[in-house]
């Protein structure tokens, strides 16, 4: 099993930066992708970042494209998400997950975070 934990959440400022960290622990030795959801107040979850371990592929989702960075440690089994100009709309409960595929578009995800609130004041 994969243990994953968030944290870094807080309240900011629109315009503001915000940092998250993922901490993955137990068989990591399987985990190929590692990622960021989020699911705001009303909304479904949605899929925000991912990347690969291996080769560090990422992709993201078109509104956080240019203004999300996602970039990991390997060697800490750490994933983390750099959030600038952020805006109300990013206001949410972020989740991390993993799983143990190589690809940033994977079927699943097996291993899911409880995840950190973000709350963006406009």
């Amino acid at each position: 099993q994969v243990q994953v934990v968030e944290s870094g959440g807080g309240l900011v400022q629109a315009g503001d930066s915000l940092r998250l960290s993922c901490a993955a622990s137990g068989r990591t030795f399987s985990v190929g992708v590692m990622g960021w959801f989020r699911q705001g107040p009303v909304q479904e979850r949605e899929f925000v970042a991912a990347r690969t371990r291996s080769r560090s592929v990422t992709r993201y989702a078109d509104s956080v494209k240019g203004r999300f960075t996602i970039s990991g440690d390997n060697a800490k089994n750490t994933v983390y998400l750099q959030m600038n100009s952020l805006k109300s709309e990013d206001t949410a409960v972020y989740y991390c997950a993993a799983d143990d595929s190589n690809t940033v578009w994977p079927r699943n995800w097996d291993y899911w975070g409880q995840g950190t609130q973000v709350t963006v004041s406009s």
